[in-house]
């Protein structure tokens, strides 16, 4: 399976376009299930035009679908107003809901009553929950009727990202980390299963008493993720102005979490030891507060919505660093070892687990900006066409899309009983 692409390689979305309608008060169209078929409806606030990885999985999702004529998906996703776009066994509706103040990227999904019209309306064999707040609870709402069986992916390690065993942060993080911990394993009871897509994290949420985890993988579009694009390095470079130098790259959301501050702080001696350079892809609530304090060896660039011309950066860049420990997969890292980059990974989360797999990179500890200064350096001046085979063999055999949704719709007939 590959995602789509236009006449210049640009990847498109296995969605058209949306229409507007109101849910309240519309008739819907017919439920898209079909006798024989298994249909999944993924419900999430985790969705908008400048997301990471929960949309990326959900438009794979989307794509894997529409070629298995067994297979229907229902999306359930908040928007600035209601609206329905349908393709190829996949339906998607987007309920309009207020922009998260502290992070206006993304949408609350409040729709309680929408949500249980349609829930009740396209009758799915089975609901993924994408959200640890407040989607949980609609969800369960909406499927008090139908009680179709769910599905909790852990898309976000929010008890490590609020500070449960973080001795850097003040003791009443850790005890508010320890809260969502017992939050967490309340919230897991209500789900038939807990999809974790990382050995690491799948360890830790066994370690505090969650017993119903399902291990699953996820996956990267190796045809748009493709060493071949190394060829145009220069060029890309040229036109981004970027040096020819030693490149590091980071792509990804500005938040606390994702530990920024850290590669800030190591990159000046970095840039002394080797005359490293430092690009950073994205956009995120804490933009403004890492480029007050960058150093003159890191450029920025906005958010790219073009995968391929993501593609050809990752591949431009000759290594990617990953610093968040909290990283319940890590698609943007898996993306530049499917470029042929490798990856300096901080030592804890969901990366890790790809680095030490692949021998294709690098780990420091968390929070330790003197120890990633010395990995990036050593890790620059390493046979990178080395590391970048075994990162780009590694994307390949165990990481395609269609093998990993594989393992994600076999979680599905494994709680429904359908093995």
């Amino acid at each position: 399976m590959t995602v789509q692409t236009d006449s210049a390689g640009a990847s498109r979305s296995p969605l058209p376009p949306s229409s507007a309608i109101d849910f309240a008060s519309s008739a819907l169209p017919s439920p898209i299930a079909a006798p024989g078929t298994l249909t999944v409806l993924d419900i999430t606030k985790f969705f908008s035009e400048t997301s990471g990885g929960i949309r990326t999985y959900l438009l794979a999702k989307a794509a894997y679908v529409q070629q298995r004529p067994s297979l229907r998906q229902v999306l359930l996703v908040p928007g600035p107003e209601d609206a329905l776009s349908e393709s190829g066994g996949v339906r998607c509706y987007r309920l309009r809901g207020p922009r998260i103040p502290f992070d206006p990227s993304y949408r609350f999904l409040l729709a309680t009553r929408t949500t249980r019209r349609l829930v009740e309306h396209e009758r799915p064999d089975l609901i993924e929950v994408g959200s640890p707040w407040f989607v949980p609870w609609v969800a369960r709402h909406a499927n008090r009727r139908l009680t179709a069986p769910t599905v909790w992916f852990y898309h976000t390690h929010f008890p490590a990202i609020i500070g449960a065993h973080r001795p850097d942060v003040p003791a009443w993080r850790r005890r508010a980390g320890q809260a969502a911990w017992r939050y967490a394993r309340h919230l897991a009871s209500r789900h038939r299963a807990v999809l974790v897509a990382s050995e690491s994290i799948a360890a830790d949420l066994e370690r505090e008493g969650v017993s119903n985890v399902i291990r699953i993988r996820l996956g990267v579009d190796l045809h748009t993720f493709h060493p071949a694009r190394k060829a145009r390095r220069q060029e890309v470079r040229a036109r981004l102005g970027l040096p020819d130098g030693p490149l590091a790259i980071y792509a990804g959301r500005f938040t606390e979490e994702k530990q920024l501050e850290t590669v800030l702080t190591a990159w000046p001696s970095v840039a002394r030891e080797c005359g490293g350079h430092l690009v950073m892809v994205g956009a995120g609530p804490r933009e403004g507060l890492l480029r007050s304090g960058a150093p003159a060896s890191v450029s920025w660039i906005p958010y790219l919505r073009d995968r391929a011309e993501l593609a050809d950066l990752l591949a431009a860049a000759d290594i990617y660093v990953a610093p968040g420990p909290a990283e319940t997969f890590g698609l943007s890292p898996l993306e530049a070892m499917a470029s042929g980059t490798p990856v300096l990974s901080v030592a804890a989360g969901g990366c890790s687990d790809h680095v030490r797999l692949s021998r294709a990179g690098a780990l420091y500890p968390p929070g330790d900006a003197e120890s990633l200064a010395s990995a990036a350096s050593h890790l620059l001046a390493s046979d990178l066409d080395l590391f970048g085979r075994r990162a780009r063999a590694f994307a390949e055999n165990r990481h395609a899309w269609p093998d990993a949704l594989d393992t994600v719709f076999a979680a599905y007939r494994q709680v429904l009983g359908r093995v």
